[in-house]
């Protein structure tokens, strides 16, 4: 009895594979991909790269883009600056470099107090057109 219904669970598995993978697969990627900061966690200084899509562009508007550290009690830490321009990335209107991979950098200074971050636990929001993406980085000192 008890093999025949892991038999039947298996099955029921192998019919139903094949139609979650076809699903994934009709799945449209994301205009906007966030990727993992580095080098992670050992350095309080960190670069954290994104991909923008060609078509965030396609109607004539340059995307919007905001990136920001918070500390886990949702404080604002920080704003990197967009390597390559220096400037500060809140409400910075991008321009389409050709590729649309940008890269984001933070020196570890806690913005307006000139200390170093603590250890711990932040996490990183992009915000693109009123999109937001979320990833949490560790730094140890």
């Amino acid at each position: 009895m008890k093999l025949s219904a892991w038999a039947v669970a298996s099955l029921g598995l192998l019919i139903a594979a094949p139609a979650v993978a076809q699903a994934q697969e009709s799945t449209p990627a994301s205009p906007v991909q966030l990727h993992r900061n580095y080098p992670n966690p050992f350095n309080p200084e960190t670069t954290i790269p994104f991909s923008l899509s060609y078509a965030l562009w396609e109607d004539g508007q340059a995307p919007v883009v905001t990136l920001r550290i918070y500390n886990i009690l949702a404080q604002l830490v920080a704003i990197p600056i967009l390597q390559g321009s220096g400037e500060l990335l809140e409400n910075v209107q991008l321009a389409w470099n050709g590729t649309g991979d940008y890269t984001a950098y933070w020196d570890g200074v806690v913005a307006g107090t000139g200390r170093e971050a603590a250890s711990g636990v932040y996490v990183y929001q992009l915000i693109v057109d009123g999109q937001t993406f979320t990833k949490k980085m560790t730094i140890v000192k």
